[in-house]
């Protein structure tokens, strides 16, 4: 059973340990974007070569059906894509924006 003495002592603890889990993480660095961006267009890759290979198994599965039923008409699908060997190109860095021209101030009302 636990001692109502470590109840304040573990409420503390407690309270001081969220104030770390809170917090704010530094911006990532240029490099850490580039690589994370790499990261999705490999990610991307590979979801187009699942797709291409459940594509081939499922005209290969349907080919043989069509083969055992001899009474059934192929369907015309479109043709399987191959999405190729990886390869990533980095985006060119955004140039930076030009500096906007300072703004002439404004004139001053004429005083009559």
């Amino acid at each position: 059973m636990m001692q109502l003495k470590n109840v304040p002592l573990m409420l503390i603890a407690c309270a001081l340990s969220s104030g770390i889990a809170l917090a704010k993480l530094p911006a990532p660095s240029d490099e850490a974007k580039a690589k994370a961006e790499e990261a999705k267009a490999k990610a991307a890759h590979g979801d187009k070569v699942a797709a291409f290979q459940l594509c081939n198994s499922m005209d290969k599965v349907a080919q043989r059906y069509l083969k055992e039923n001899k009474s059934r008409k192929p369907v015309e699908t479109p043709k399987c894509q191959d999405p190729g060997a990886f390869e990533y190109v980095a985006a060119a860095p955004a140039a930076a924006p030009a500096a906007a021209p300072a703004a002439a101030p404004a004139p001053a009302p004429a005083k009559k």
